[in-house]
């Protein structure tokens, strides 16, 4: 038994194992360390208790992907969206970058698209589940931004920023005392700019 799966190291602050034991009285758990192996110490169950299961330690990968991902999170300097239209939209278009790079990628595999398994079995590669996957969300975003019908939203906020313009414009020269001629040069002047823009 390594020494890092003994219960008097188990009081390390680690999380321990945590199954019942076959013996003990009702609430008497196993105190040894969670987890088994350097992969995925502190996670899933101890060796005794099934923590070296393929599955168990699958499921722990994932669960220590998990944590470190929420870790990072919770260091990021989150800035709260602005515009959630452009936000979406950029969204989209990291999506569909993805999804054309998987695309290559399964492209370049030709006809070995599967492969036999260590039990002799006939697997599925699985960068055929990534392009599937990318493939789902790619859809499931381009399709929410057809639903929200965003380019026409996009286009009202756009009136309404020209439409300040105006307002800010008009304005201007008024309190600058422009009339006649002179405020009508300066209106096409400003028309042309936006336009340009």
């Amino acid at each position: 038994m390594s020494s890092h799966l003994r219960p008097e190291h188990a009081g390390d602050g680690r999380p321990k194992c945590g199954a019942q034991k076959r013996q003990g009285q009702p609430g008497d758990t196993c105190t040894l360390v969670a987890g088994f192996g350097t992969d995925h110490v502190g996670v899933g169950r101890c060796k005794f208790h099934g923590g070296n299961t393929r599955n168990q330690r699958a499921a722990a990968r994932a669960e220590l992907a998990d944590l470190e991902a929420r870790q990072v999170l919770a260091t990021l300097d989150v800035t709260p969206v602005a515009d959630p239209f452009a936000a979406l939209s950029r969204l989209a278009g990291q999506v569909l970058a993805w999804q054309e790079a998987i695309s290559r990628i399964v492209n370049d595999l030709g006809d070995r698209i599967r492969y036999e398994g260590a039990s002799g079995a006939e697997q599925l590669r699985a960068e055929i589940a990534l392009y599937e996957r990318a493939m789902d969300r790619t859809g499931q975003i381009l399709g929410m931004i057809a639903k929200l019908n965003i380019e026409d939203r996009m286009a009202r906020v756009t009136e309404r920023q020209a439409d300040a313009l105006v307002s800010a414009l008009e304005a201007a020269l008024a309190a600058a005392g422009v009339t006649g001629t002179a405020a009508d040069d300066a209106r096409r002047a400003a028309a042309r700019h936006l336009r340009a823009v």
